[in-house]
């Protein structure tokens, strides 16, 4: 029995634990956040709309106090020899709210009415020049103040008057002012509870729930990534939020799409890591009998056993890094300067087309044309090449169409780079898949076919240094290899001039 493939398992190294992912809050969402947003901002707009509100009002109310003033004044004035009795002066102070009433007319100052004229004058307001930044403190200074203090207020006189003076009390105007203040808060409560109410469902509406379905594809996709019931349906928005969900619409498929051909390679790799051990062991088997076949005497035998031998050296080294794709690099190439001539000379008979009549071959190689290149992963990526050749030729042929069936192997070196050219006569490759060429399961247009030749020759060419790629405008398909030679320091040949 072999001994085992089985690797021991490190104790040491403790596996990830998954991240943990919190969870959308059943709390305050994003819409509770908004309207929480949105009512103090109209509060904060009613505000600023209160400040002038309440400076104008005052200047109103001190208005008003003027022209009854100056009504009063009139009717004061127009009395015979100005002589009005005690008892209709103080009713008329008392309608418009005022204990004093004088006016200005020429260089003399006259006062028509009073009752009651208080010791002190706490502030005087001159309302023909206030300016709006006076209104405002001016305003905001009564409302603040306590108890009943006596003012004067002048303002424009009527007629010949120049101006008129009024001697009043403060605390009527201050309850005004917080009956206007009450209601205009009241107001402004209402006001803001609407429009709150209004953006938050506007909001709701043209945000929030599209971010709610963003979030719940987004959720459900990480719970299942390999469902397409997860992928979001995009809307027919043709704002930021449309483009979100159709770029989320196609990340999800991509990743889908990636997920499940990596679950693809993880399957093929276990299935390989069943066969590998058994395969490898019949394969040994089979050299043991070649290695007996070789002594044969018979021509034809020696003829063949070597390239029998090779072929088996070559199964049991594949069979060895069968894993290598999926699980690691390929290993690094050991370059060296090999002729061209005998690696494509035994690319075509392993391919089997040495007897096939059917296909005809051509090789148009420089004469001593020699690659640095690794012998071995330069005839993987040749017979690769020149298998998906043949199998499109069968497929071509099959199919009724006819036509030369030519495969046409080309090398020449352009200074220090080797150009090969692997092309064939069938059907080319179709457009779609040229996108995806050199990738791993997606270029087997056959049954049976696993896509990853063409992956495995453009990784092996990568290896080198080189370059892989479809010619475009020719017959069929013609895959051109370029792998340039490695640099060489010039020190290291001096070293060795001098050794020698």
């Amino acid at each position: 029995m072999a001994a085992t493939d089985r690797q021991p398992i490190q104790d040491t190294d403790q596996p990830d634990q998954p991240a943990i992912r919190p969870r959308g809050s059943r709390g305050l969402g994003l819409s509770g956040k908004l309207l929480l947003l949105t009512i103090p901002l109209v509060m904060i707009a009613a505000v600023l709309l209160y400040v002038p509100a309440i400076a104008n009002f005052w200047v109103n109310r001190l208005n008003d106090r003027v022209a009854a003033a100056n009504t009063a004044a009139l009717v004061l004035d127009a009395a015979p020899l100005g002589m009005v009795p005690d008892s209709l002066s103080r009713q008329i102070l008392k309608s418009i709210n005022a204990r004093a009433v004088a006016i200005k007319m020429g260089q003399q100052r006259r006062l028509l009415a009073s009752d009651n004229i208080p010791a002190a004058i706490e502030h005087d307001i001159d309302l023909r020049d206030m300016t709006a930044w006076e209104a405002i403190t001016g305003s905001f200074r009564m409302m603040l103040e306590t108890g009943n203090q006596a003012i004067r207020i002048v303002g424009p006189g009527v007629g010949n008057a120049q101006f008129i003076e009024i001697v009043t009390d403060e605390l009527p105007l201050r309850k005004q002012m917080y009956r206007f203040s009450r209601n205009l808060v009241v107001v402004a409560l209402i006001i803001a509870v609407l429009t709150a109410g209004l953006v938050y469902l506007a909001l709701h509406y043209l945000f929030v729930r599209p971010m709610r379905r963003l979030t719940a594809s987004l959720v459900g996709f990480h719970e299942n990534p390999e469902s397409s019931a997860g992928i979001i349906v995009p809307s027919q928005r043709s704002d930021e939020i449309g483009v979100a969900e159709r770029e989320l619409s196609d990340m999800q498929r991509d990743l889908m799409s990636m997920l499940n051909q990596k679950s693809r390679l993880a399957a093929l790799g276990l299935a390989v890591s069943k066969i590998n051990h058994d395969l490898r062991n019949l394969l040994a088997s089979a050299q043991l009998l070649s290695d007996q076949l070789a002594s044969v005497p018979d021509p034809r035998v020696q003829r063949f056993a070597p390239k029998l031998v090779r072929s088996l050296e070559r199964a049991i080294a594949f069979c060895q890094s069968t894993l290598s794709y999926g699980r690691a690099q390929e290993a690094a190439p050991d370059r060296r300067m090999i002729l061209i001539e005998p690696v494509v000379l035994e690319v075509r008979e392993t391919a089997g087309l040495a007897s096939d009549a059917s296909i005809a071959w051509v090789a148009a190689i420089e004469r001593g044309l020699a690659v640095d290149a690794d012998p071995d992963q330069l005839f993987r990526v040749l017979l690769n090449l020149v298998r998906n050749a043949a199998q499109a030729l069968e497929t071509h042929a099959s199919s009724g169409d006819g036509g030369v069936q030519q495969i046409r192997i080309t090398g020449k070196r352009e200074g220090a780079v080797a150009i090969l050219e692997v092309s064939d006569t069938g059907p080319g490759v179709p457009q779609k898949t040229r996108e995806h060429l050199f990738e791993a399961f997606q270029t087997s247009g056959r049954p049976g076919g696993s896509g990853l030749g063409l992956a495995i020759a453009a990784e092996l060419v990568r290896a080198h240094g080189g370059d892989i790629h479809l010619v475009e405008g020719t017959i069929g398909a013609t895959f051109r290899i370029v792998i340039p030679d490695r640099p060489v320091e010039l020190l290291s040949i001096r070293n060795e001039r001098q050794r020698a």
